[in-house]
């Protein structure tokens, strides 16, 4: 099977007790794979780092329901577990009607039962009511039982357990507070992996929590990775096609680190080489490349020394004017302004190429967009619809004269608005786009860097 876990809002502990049980599994058995609910590129990033393996998304907005079912069988083949972490509280969808792509959601249909993970801070009897109305909210999700965590004491554990027993609803594992234990974060969530220096310490103060925390003969026949629905096929990740080698420089660097692993695969079983290349490092683009893809990530934090790399800034604008393609998604769309001004007001030179200025500010856009394509660029065609997700602090000082995408939210009485730039060759867009749903963008793309090379 496999086991979701769950919380009954955002901030109750999902990613730690979700990271200990990696952590402890990935301790005892080489074969864990995760998966994440939901548009999110920092957790999975945390989740690769304890088990080995790229984590995968699960998110039927941004692809559809079968893409997720075909996503989640396919990589359950040989591994030994496998763990899902939820988004937000259990119910907590993209609307408030419903609960599409909620965790509840993918634990339907995926028929994985859920592991519940309460906040018991501020708690004592009352985690009975709290835990009684997840579990008969809706009788179609198996809560197969809890985690308490951020208990206080022995007393408090005893006042938790006196109030669940009534439930017979099993507690598998109890969290104490943990002071010490502490994954710093910042303004769009944790501080990612490539940053922490005390990272492998981090994973095995999580290990070893996970040891002595969870009730592990029970959990452990709900992790076991077996492939429990012989009626979803195995969805091709390609149309089958087989496309000459295209040589992709991919920004992959602490600036430039928020990309779908299965975008990546996509591009590579297209025939895609990925180059990765730093422009927080590296002077020149690496040779012979066809194409540029800068993912999102914090170009904000490090926007001096991305400033101070005059010759890489200078190496990507005349790549663009020379009319290589050019994919650029919501931080690497920052990087090809012509400024980012930071959270202390500071500004700093950019590639330049885009009319435009980046401001970050204390303002958050979130949220699904559908989003229809205005004009033709190297990933979609005009009068193209596509779902994506944005989640930015920053605002762009222009707008672009001929805008890339006309975008609402994920009601469709929402309000419509413009966005995107499309200039030479770029896409560049603060929309994110996991493109499992729609393979044709990919190969679109690929497509575009081979006329490139054709030309040079």
């Amino acid at each position: 099977m496999a086991l979701i876990i769950a919380g009954e809002r955002s901030g109750v502990g999902k990613t730690t007790v979700t990271l200990a049980l990696l952590s402890c599994l990935s301790r005892r058995y080489r074969r864990v794979q995760s998966f994440k609910v939901g548009p999110d590129y920092i957790d999975p990033m945390f989740h690769q780092r304890v088990t080995g393996r790229p984590c995968r998304n699960l998110d039927p907005v941004l692809t559809s329901e079968s893409y997720v079912q075909a996503c989640f069988n396919r990589h359950l083949d040989g591994v030994d577990y496998a763990l899902i972490e939820g988004v937000m509280g259990l119910f907590d969808g993209a609307s408030g009607r419903d609960d599409v792509a909620s965790t509840a959601h993918i634990a339907r249909l995926l028929h994985v039962p859920v592991l519940l993970v309460l906040d018991c801070s501020r708690l004592s009897r009352s985690v009975a009511a709290i835990a009684q109305g997840y579990r008969s909210f809706d009788q179609s999700i198996q809560v197969a039982g809890v985690v308490l965590n951020r208990v206080g004491s022995d007393r408090h554990l005893e006042l938790l357990q006196d109030a669940l027993e009534p439930l017979q609803l099993p507690i598998l594992g109890v969290l104490r507070r943990q002071d010490s234990l502490r994954i710093p974060d910042r303004h769009l969530g944790l501080v990612p992996t490539d940053e922490l220096t005390f990272l492998f310490q981090l994973i095995d103060q999580l290990a070893d929590i996970g040891e002595t925390c969870f009730n592990w003969e029970y959990l452990l026949p709900l992790l076991r990775a077996d492939r429990h629905d012989s009626t979803v096929n195995h969805q091709p990740l390609t149309p089958g096609v087989s496309q000459p080698i295209t040589r992709i420089a991919i920004a992959r660097d602490r600036a430039f680190s928020f990309y779908y692993q299965d975008n990546l695969d996509l591009l590579q079983k297209l025939g895609a080489q990925l180059v990765p290349w730093s422009p927080l490092g590296d002077t020149t683009l690496p040779a012979g490349v066809q194409g540029l893809y800068f993912g999102g990530g914090f170009p904000e934090v490090f926007a001096q020394e991305l400033a101070d790399n005059i010759e890489a800034r200078q190496a990507v604008w005349n790549a663009i004017v020379q009319g290589m393609p050019t994919y650029a998604e919501c931080g690497g769309l920052m990087y090809l302004c012509q400024e980012v001004t930071d959270f202390e007001e500071k500004s700093w030179s950019m590639v330049g190429i885009l009319p435009t200025k980046a401001v970050m500010g204390k303002r958050l856009t979130l949220g699904y967009r559908q989003a229809t394509a205005l004009q033709n660029t190297p990933l979609v065609l005009a009068g193209e619809k596509v779902w994506g997700h944005e989640f930015h602090r920053s605002q762009l000082t222009a707008t672009p004269e001929h805008p890339l995408f006309e975008i609402q939210g994920y009601e469709p009485k929402g309000k419509v608005s413009i966005e995107g730039w499309k200039m030479y060759q770029i896409h560049a867009s603060y929309i994110h786009l996991h493109w499992g749903g729609k393979i044709e963008i990919p190969g679109r793309f690929l497509k575009y860097c081979q006329q490139f090379n054709s030309r040079s």
